[in-house]
Formats: C-alpha cells, structure tokens, sequence
C-alpha cells in the first residue's frame, strides 16, 4: 500500500513554504520561498497576489519533490496563511485590480482616527472582538476600493470598482481565499480568516450588514465562511493543473490559529506564543467569547464541522522577528543566529531600550502612530547592547500581553508553549522564560503553522481519527524555566513602559 500523507501551504508574510506531514506528524517534505515586499510610502505594505500564487505552485511542486512523493499521495490540503493582509480580484480573470495590503500597512491610520472621534470603538469591538486598528481587513478593502483605479491592471471595463463590486464582478478576500480560489475556483474562507476582517460579527457568525455599510463593502464581493476544518470540503484542486491532480482542500486557519491547533491547545486555557515576524499569543477560552478589559482581541480560534465554534484571546505583537530582520538590515548584524552570541556578550543592555514600533504598536497599547525609537544610549553604547535590548524588547512585549491575558482570562499561564523561527534561539528562549515568570516549552517540530493547517485538513477526510490522537503527536524538544530572581527581572522591565510612551505618538506627520 502506497503511504499517503497531508500537505500544508503556509503563506507567510515574508515568504510562502509548502510542507508535507506523516500520521506522526512528522515533516516528510519542505521548500520554501522568498516573495518581493513593496513599501509605496512611509508605513505602507504591499505584496504581489500574482506572485505570490506563482510563488505557492513553486514551493508545493519542490516540497513534494523534497519528500520523495506524487501529488496523488496527498490526501488533503490545508491553508494557512498571514491574516488581515487584503486584496481585490476581478471575479472573471482572476487579476487582482490592486497590490494586497499588508497586516501592516498603515495608510488607514486617518480612517481609523475617525471611527474613534465617532464613538464607534465600542460599537466595533462589541461586533467583532476587535480593537478599530488600520491593522484589519475592513478599512484596507475600503482603501482598495475608493483608492485603486488608478493603479489598477488594465482591464476593458471602465466601470468604478465600486460599481463594480456591488455587480459582484470584484471578489474580496484574505490570503487564504485568495490560494482556495486558485486552487479550486472556489470563493471560500474559514471562520478564524474572517473573524479578523472587523466585518464579521464573531457573536452571530455572520458578515454584519452595519459593518459593511460602515465600509461599504458590498456582500456581494464576500467569500462564503466556512468551519476550519471542513467535512464538506472547500473543493478540489484541478486534476488539469499544476498538481495534476484532484486533491481535497479541506482545511484552513489563520496562521495564529494555526499554530494555536498545532500546538494541540485545545482547551480552555491552553495558550502559545508565535514568534514570526510579528508575536502573536493565543489563549483558547473555550466556547465563550472573552471581552477584553486590557486591549486584548476576541477572536475565534477554530471550528471543526458539525461542533460549536472556539474562541481566543489574542496578543497581536507586530515586530518582533521583524525587530531582527532590521538589525541585518542596518548591519549590526549578519544573520540572525548572530544575536544570541552578541546578546551575551554583554551583562546588560545598560540602560537601552529599544521599542521596534516600526509599523506602530499592537497590543496593548494600540497606537498605529508610535514609531520604532532606541533610548538610553550613551558613548559607551556598543552594537552588542542595541541587539540585546531588541531581544529584550521582544520578551518585553510579550510580558506585556501575557499580563493583560491574566488578568482579563484570571488564569495563570504556568507554562507557555512557543513556536516559529526565532526560539530556535535558546538565549530568546531563556530570557523569555526568565522575564514573565513561567516555563518554555518548545516543540520538536516548531513550524506549528503548516502543522496546524495539515491537522485541521487531515481531520476532515478522517486522515487523523480524533484529537487525542494529534495529542499523542505533540512532543517538546526542549523546556525553559526562570533562572533570575524574581526581583532582577522586574528591575529590567521597570523602565519598559518609560520607553513605550516615548515611541507612542510619533507619526503624526503621516
């Protein structure tokens, strides 16, 4: 009998990777692949669709060559990908009418400031679980719409690109619709996709009609919502195309979520952290929808066919890998392996704070205007303290959160699972553990995004029977537990929040 196994697209915000998972879910297969970022103007982000689908083809077609398989050997596909980044297609061609606006492009800075001088914060956040933020997909397809015409791919209708999405000719979607529907043809996307949108109430399971007059953002041009892990399927892949094959797309998260799943956080109180480009802690809070009273999101964690939806609390960090990619791209480093070795080099940072609010500050603080700002620094300042305080910074923002998760959620984390590139450093890792007072625990397989989307679309054509058995799969490769007094890291975190308010307000100009 020829062994089958279950693929994962992870489209990320820097690069796309196709993995491939036994039952033990085991990495049988993996390429990976870099995409062009495009920054228009200050604060702005964009990405290609159309490469990034050329860019996905590629890594699949490597990632089965690397595993030694045929694309008939898959029994499902599962998506995951970076969430909020949005674009706008023509439903005909497939052609987007405009770049896909990044997570974190903040060009709506203005239009989110007057959804707060209206008093909408509330309303919104009741609907959606969301703080108003330029970081959603709601004010990025407004922009899309009011904005692009001018730079839209030439196209023989002349109708407005509103005129036109409310014929229905424009199709809207994140990343994940974007991959099902050249996948498939299929107009589609998951429940965790469209919680974090600021259009879907998370409470009705349902596009809300008020959100999109606010937006005008016509329902037409909105995929069908889905659970993550679906029975029914999202469809197949075109046995004429590139896969040659008819492949199930059956499951899809958003990369948060996804690692949430593949970490097998399944219960109430079982949380992770992510550290991507961005960090991003997840508590699963079971099926009530917590209200954040400490700038924390509500959103959903995932559904399975048939049973009720999970909900999440969330901690959006939005540079925290990205923190590193700058310091190689100012040259205080080579490559990221670098920092841990320069990070100990130096006893402390002494004194220097770095705050990489580069694309402003998420959770939470909520400041789309706060700006990357290093304090401190004196003549005797060395390159080895600017890296350490960024690694600081990074276990900074994420006591931050874990902080305000406590005390919204009144459960204590006592060991936090923890997963993506960066705690491949155990300096990080250790640091981590050492500045919010709880254990580390890193799994052997660490790309929990690809692992997540593969278990949601294993489970819905019965490749994985239960739960318990995705349990069994999960193992830790290494734990982490405080080693400092408790009295040494609070004097380190002492003067964070000092740092903070003088990176708050800083753009104003933009």
């Amino acid at each position: 009998m020829t062994d089958t196994y279950v693929g994962a697209i992870d489209q990320g915000t820097t690069g796309t990777r196709f993995m491939v998972f036994d039952r033990d879910g085991q990495v049988a297969g993996n390429a990976y692949e870099k995409h062009e970022q495009f920054y228009p103007e200050p604060g702005w982000v964009e990405h290609d669709p159309l490469e990034i689908w050329e860019t996905t083809k590629a890594v699949v077609t490597a990632g089965l060559a690397d595993a030694g398989i045929e694309a008939e050997q898959l029994e499902a596909l599962g998506i995951t990908n970076q969430r909020e980044t949005t674009l706008v297609w023509d439903k005909d061609t497939g052609k987007p009418v405009h770049n896909a606006l990044v997570w974190q492009d903040r060009r709506t800075t203005d239009r989110v400031e007057q959804l707060q001088d209206e008093d909408k914060v509330e309303w919104i956040r009741g609907k959606t679980g969301l703080e108003p933020d330029a970081y959603f997909s709601a004010t990025k397809t407004e922009w899309i719409l009011d904005n692009a015409e001018p730079l839209k791919l030439q196209s023989h209708r002349a109708a407005d690109l509103r005129d036109r999405a409310e014929n229905g000719e424009l199709l809207m979607g994140t990343i994940d619709a974007w991959l099902i529907y050249n996948l498939t043809g299929n107009h589609v996307t998951d429940v965790t996709n469209a919680s974090r949108t600021m259009l879907y109430n998370v409470h009705e399971m349902a596009w809300d009609e008020e959100l999109l007059a606010e937006f005008g953002v016509p329902e037409a041009m909105l995929p069908e919502v889905r659970p993550s892990s679906d029975e029914n399927l999202y469809g197949h892949t075109d046995p004429d195309g590139f896969l040659g094959a008819e492949i199930p797309v059956a499951g899809a998260l958003g990369d948060q979520q996804a690692a949430l799943f593949g970490q097998t956080c399944f219960e109430e109180g079982d949380a992770k952290n992510t550290y991507g480009t961005g960090s991003f802690y997840l508590m699963n809070t079971g099926t009530e929808a917590v209200e954040s009273d400490h700038g924390l999101l509500t959103t959903i964690a995932f559904q399975r066919s048939g049973e009720p939806v999970r909900y999440a609390l969330e901690g959006s960090i939005f540079a925290t890998g990205a923190a590193i990619e700058w310091l190689e791209d100012v040259d205080l480093i080579n490559n990221a392996a670098q920092t841990a070795d320069l990070a100990s080099a130096v006893d402390s940072t002494d004194g220097v704070y770095l705050v990489p609010a580069f694309t402003g500050l998420g959770a939470p603080h909520w400041d789309g205007r706060a700006r990357g700002t290093i304090v401190g620094m004196t003549r005797g300042t060395r390159k080895e303290h600017i890296v350490r305080a960024t690694l600081e910074a990074i276990a900074y923002q994420t006591r931050d959160v874990a902080e305000a998760m406590e005390a919204d959620s009144g459960i204590e984390t006592t060991t936090l699972r923890v997963d993506g590139g960066a705690v491949k450093n155990d300096f990080l890792c250790q640091l981590q553990a050492d500045v919010i007072r709880t254990d580390i625990a890193r799994p052997e397989v660490d790309e929990t995004t690809a692992l997540g989307s593969a278990y949601a679309a294993g489970l819905a054509v019965g490749y994985w029977a239960d739960l318990d058995e995705l349990r069994e799969n999960w193992r830790v490769d290494r734990e982490f537990t405080p080693e400092i007094p408790v009295e040494d890291a609070d004097r380190m975190y002492s003067r964070w929040d000092d740092a903070v308010e003088r990176a708050k307000d800083w753009a104003q100009e933009e």
